[in-house]
């Protein structure tokens, strides 16, 4: 089974648990610190990637590591996945469980690409342009492109609305040249 397949089986699994039990914020509250710890500890990783190091070995580290700072709830998961040898999948299960919460809430990711700094005005009504667009709120990614010219591009999953200078040159481009031939 991939670990995509396998990481969206136990997010999803998490995320019935949680919402049934009434605990969902307290189960994001404390991903987030797991996934702060994971992305801080690389040996942490390695060793919860291990095939030398048994599960229930894991499911120890993990016990004494976050035993302090995340419930009861959430150490029987992490015990849970290490017994079924999946613990070194704890990050991708992470990153699941957070973009299953997002498609609940209605949240899409958007990478947007500016030629320029945008101001806080002009970010605010794209996002809110973008919210209307796609009937769902917006959490915008800025980057800068200085070779778009001007103009933004967007990305939100697989949809690219591109409205850059460079773009539109290109399309020109194109133009001309068809009419050539």
């Amino acid at each position: 089974m991939s670990i995509v397949i396998a990481s969206r089986r136990y997010a999803t699994a998490l995320m019935s648990a949680a919402e049934d039990g009434g605990f969902l914020d307290k189960a994001v509250e404390e991903l987030k610190v797991i996934r702060e710890v994971l992305s801080e500890s690389r040996e942490l990783v390695h060793a919860l990637r291990s095939p030398l190091i048994r599960g229930d070995k894991k499911a120890h580290i993990l016990e004494e590591i976050f035993s302090g700072s995340v419930s009861e709830k959430m150490l029987l998961f992490m015990n849970l996945i290490s017994r079924k040898k999946r613990a070194g999948i704890l990050p991708q299960i992470i990153d699941e469980f957070m973009i299953i919460l997002d498609a609940k809430r209605g949240i899409v990711n958007a990478d947007v690409t500016s030629a320029v700094t945008l101001s806080r005005e002009q970010v605010d009504s794209l996002v809110s342009k973008l919210s209307l667009s796609t009937g769902k709120q917006i959490r915008a990614t800025m980057s800068i492109d200085e070779e778009l010219l001007g103009g933004v591009s967007v990305k939100i999953g697989d949809t690219i609305f591109d409205g850059s200078i460079k773009y539109q040159l290109q399309m020109l481009r194109q133009a001309l040249v068809s009419e050539r031939a």
